[in-house]
């Protein structure tokens, strides 16, 4: 800034811009890995609330004449009923059995001979997706259910080249259709804003296990709009449907356009495959190391390879219910190193399996250290709307709901725990009451207790991570606090990249960064910060070496876990002065 000096009287008006608009919180985006009914394979798919989960995911599966939800269902259900903004879903299946996504069923055109003028196929992959017939009388299906689709073709406008596709659900009939979705004004002429690839979507992903780390590789030209199907391919495609005059343009045979669109019809999907009940799975509290709601640890690799990829995919939070310490120990530290490689997220973890004591929690999480990790016990009993009973889950599934509620009520660097913001809903008893001194024993090896208290409900009391030495980063909410403090100075430094390396770079730096530490130590995160970019730290040798650099020292505050209160009894007439 300009120095200026008052050498005769006047007035001197100068300008200071505090308007700096400080960032909102990053959302405590939650990230799971697991089993679902349907759905993607492999793929991280973002989900921007519940019954956007159940249409792409499904919720519950039959499995020897009963039902049951995985732990993917729950946590996810869990996470967005406690103020939860975004899940990213990564659903894994026995890879035993070949995946694959269903396909429509024959599309009759009009009067080409041809048919199949366009083919539909699945988003999700699996044999749950297969709808065909054969057909009941009035309309449904033998093979229909609520987890997989049919289509319908209707208002088919020979003059303009158009017509409407609608996705109904599988157990629907005829005269009480189930509409899901519905693509009106849809044409063959790729030249048309309504072309049926671009109207409905095309795009498909697929894993390349080629790469280091796996990477997700996207096929197909037009975004999906569509959260059940695709437009796999377009056969008869009608270049310029109108001719200059009004009139439907034929084909080089003479062929009226008009004949390559599809009549009005009905149809099913057919040839997906893979099988969720292969391995006889097991669910709740009877998961054992080998059999995890039907799939081994090694089933999980590849998912835990593709969300090692911190550029492609953002989350702050990581489980992946079912996997245990004590059960798949090489796992669990592939998913921490893969954490700590990344820097910008926590991975809550699972020790044990139900039914386990408490000398086998402690041991199993005193063999960790980390403080990109955080582990919780014991395990709880949910209520299964799905289902109308009530079912057992690791104590991974509920915690991330738990930071969403902390969150929404406070901030990440607050302590996730207590009466005030660790209380735990939607959950009806835990495992074990624990007494204070077992809760003192598991705090002592570093797992946070989930505490019964008469009257007062079940709360998360305790908030460390899985590192052994005593500094702050061995406390869940500074950890939480890091996080976003890395992830926003991050953003602003990303944008000096290739900037010219001058002090003005510098003191933009610095402008931008102080507004945002600031509010941090208002919003009580922060005792005190400190920046430093200057010409100590960039010295000619660093600079020559195109190098930028600068420090942020942060005092982050602490929570007061340990309340000491002396009552002191004084004689009568004694001075309350000192």
């Amino acid at each position: 800034m300009a120095t200026e000096t008052i050498v005769s009287p006047g007035i001197l008006l100068k300008e200071i811009d505090k308007s700096f608009v400080t960032p909102g919180t990053d959302p405590s985006g939650m990230a799971i890995i697991g089993p679902a009914v349907k759905g993607p394979v492999e793929i991280p798919t973002l989900v921007r609330n519940y019954n956007e989960f159940k249409n792409i995911y499904g919720t519950t599966l039959e499995s020897a004449s009963n039902a049951y939800e995985y732990y993917t269902s729950l946590a996810v259900k869990n996470y967005f009923q406690n103020g939860g903004a975004t899940a990213l879903v990564t659903r894994v299946v026995p890879t035993a059995t070949g995946w694959a996504a269903a396909s429509s069923s024959l599309i009759s055109d009009n009067g080409l001979g041809t048919n199949n003028p366009f083919t539909l196929e699945t988003l999700g992959k699996g044999a749950l997706l297969n709808s065909e017939g054969p057909y009941y009388t009035g309309g449904a299906l033998h093979s229909g259910s609520k987890d997989n689709v049919r289509w319908e073709i209707s208002n088919l406008n020979e003059k303009a080249g158009t017509f409407t596709v609608t996705i109904r659900r599988g157990d629907d009939n005829t005269a009480s259709p189930i509409v899901l979705e519905q693509f009106t004004n849809c044409s063959l002429d790729p030249l048309s804003p309504n072309y049926v690839a671009r109207k409905i979507g095309d795009q498909y992903y697929e894993k390349d296990t080629s790469t280091t780390p796996v990477s997700v590789v996207v096929r197909g030209e037009y975004p999906n709009r569509s959260e059940y199907i695709r437009v796999s391919s377009v056969n008869l495609a009608t270049y310029e449907y109108l001719a200059p005059n009004g009139s439907v343009n034929t084909d080089s045979s003479g062929n009226p356009f008009s004949q390559y669109l599809p009549t009005a019809q009905s149809g099913t999907f057919d040839g997906g495959t893979g099988n969720n009940l292969l391995n006889n799975p097991l669910f709740g509290a009877d998961i054992t190391n080998s059999n995890i709601q039907g799939l081994a640890s090694s089933d999980y690799t590849h998912a835990i390879d593709i969300l090692s990829n911190k550029e492609e995919f953002k989350f702050k939070t990581l489980i992946a219910p079912g996997l245990t310490q004590e059960g798949h120990s090489s796992t669990i530290d592939t998913i921490i190193s893969n954490t700590t490689s990344r820097g910008d997220s926590l991975f809550v973890l699972d020790v044990v399996k139900h039914n386990t004591g408490i000398s086998t929690v402690k041991s199993e999480a005193e063999e960790l250290d980390t403080n990109y990790a955080a582990t919780y016990w014991p395990w709880a009993q949910v209520r299964s709307a799905e289902l109308g009973r009530n079912v057992w889950c690791p104590a991974s599934v509920i915690v991330p709901g738990v930071y969403a509620k902390n969150d929404s009520l406070a901030a990440p660097w607050f302590a996730p725990a207590g009466l005030t913001r660790g209380g735990v809903t939607n959950v009806l008893k835990v495992e074990k009451k624990l007494s204070k001194t077992q809760r003192d024993d598991l705090y002592t090896s570093k797992v946070n207790p989930i505490a019964t208290f008469p009257g007062q409900g079940i709360v998360i009391f305790g908030q460390k991570t899985l590192q052994n030495a005593n500094s702050a980063l061995d406390r869940v909410n500074v950890r939480r606090l890091l996080l976003d403090v890395k992830d926003t100075i991050g953003g602003f430094s990303r944008k000096l990249v290739f900037e010219q390396n001058t002090q003005q770079t510098r003191d933009r730096f610095i402008r931008q960064a102080t507004p945002y530490l600031e509010s941090l130590v208002q919003r009580q995160g922060l005792y005190a910060f400190q920046i430093k970019m200057d010409g100590q730290l960039n010295t000619p040798d660093i600079i020559d070496e195109n190098k930028l650099v600068g420090q942020v020292f942060l005092q982050p505050t602490k929570t007061a876990e340990f309340i000491v209160l002396d009552f002191v009894l004084t004689p009568t007439g004694a001075s309350f002065v000192d």
